[in-house]
């Protein structure tokens, strides 16, 4: 086998683009979270720890706001990183 070396000019970027996974991060953490809301809502007549589905709803929710927040800071950190190459 031979192995190939390949150069890239000094001139070419090599920056990520992260709009396709900004905006599928908050598809996901607003599905999320309307799945959570409705999994809550749905089972809350026995209001306990014991009550799976609704401790799953409250998770659903809590990480829909993790996912949110990281999406929040990815986008923050490439619009800065941005914003100082021009």
């Amino acid at each position: 086998m031979a192995n190939r070396a390949v150069l890239i000019s000094s001139n070419e970027r090599s920056e990520r683009d992260v709009m396709p996974l900004v905006k599928m991060m908050t598809f996901a953490a607003w599905t999320l979270l309307g799945i959570g809301l409705l999994l809550s809502l749905l089972n809350m007549d026995h209001f306990s720890d014991r009550n799976a589905s609704l401790m799953v709803g409250i998770g659903f929710m809590v990480g829909s706001v993790h996912i949110y927040v990281i999406r929040t800071a990815i986008h923050l950190v490439h619009s800065r990183a941005a914003s100082k190459t021009e």
